[in-house]
């Protein structure tokens, strides 16, 4: 069965830490963010079909600037319709609530995450990654809060589905809900080794960019 949403092209565009290191080209963007270790760049190059498009540390806090990933989709396969083809920035933030960061590095980070989330009118949405295997951290409830409070509308997508069993999953995802305070709210499982959530993702991305 053909894909309904395809990845035609991607590619790194440029890092930054402030407003004046952004891309000039204005796109809408869709945010990553999660705590170190979550799998965020293996989701990355899983959802674009990149091995290597986003750096796969084995340290953990590794990534500490805003990577911008330009990312062009085509909605409809069998349209060759121009207006199908959607460019966009997939933005991976530096991940949160890494202890072995200095207190001086996260205070930098919060600070430049913070105005990027804050004061970028082309977000559409932001991705939050949490670990499908584990609890909840404060450092996961804390950023949702905020997501919430700033009226950032968030996806939470839950990584590493792979690791659990069907009885997991079900339990995982229920304390996962409970956790948020919005038992109702949709978490997107995925594994970046099966790709499952992969299409599902996609649909969402392009729901957001041809409203």
């Amino acid at each position: 069965m053909a894909e309904k949403i395809i990845v035609l092209k991607s590619e790194y565009i440029t890092s930054a830490v402030s407003k004046k290191n952004y891309p000039e080209e204005i796109l809408p963007a869709i945010a990553f963010i999660g705590r170190s270790n979550v799998g965020k760049s293996s989701l990355i190059n899983s959802l674009t079909r990149r091995k290597n498009l986003a750096h796969i540390s084995q340290t953990p806090g590794k990534t500490q600037t805003i990577n911008f990933y330009k990312v062009t989709l085509k909605i409809n396969p069998s349209t060759p319709n121009p207006s199908a083809f959607i460019p966009f920035y997939l933005v991976d933030l530096p991940g949160y609530g890494y202890a072995k960061t200095s207190k001086d590095n996260r205070k930098v980070w919060a600070k430049f995450i913070e105005e990027f989330l804050l004061t970028n009118s082309a977000i559409k949405f932001v991705c939050q990654l949490v670990d499908s295997r584990h609890d909840l951290m404060e450092s996961d409830l804390r950023f949702f809060n905020w997501l919430v409070e700033k009226n950032l509308p968030v996806l939470v997508v839950a990584t590493k589905t792979d690791k659990l069993n069907r009885s997991e999953r079900q339990k995982n995802f229920a304390a996962i809900k409970k956790s948020l305070g919005v038992e109702e709210i949709s978490v997107l499982p995925y594994s970046s080794k099966s790709h499952e959530g992969r299409s599902d993702l996609l649909d969402v991305i392009a729901d957001s960019l041809i409203k």
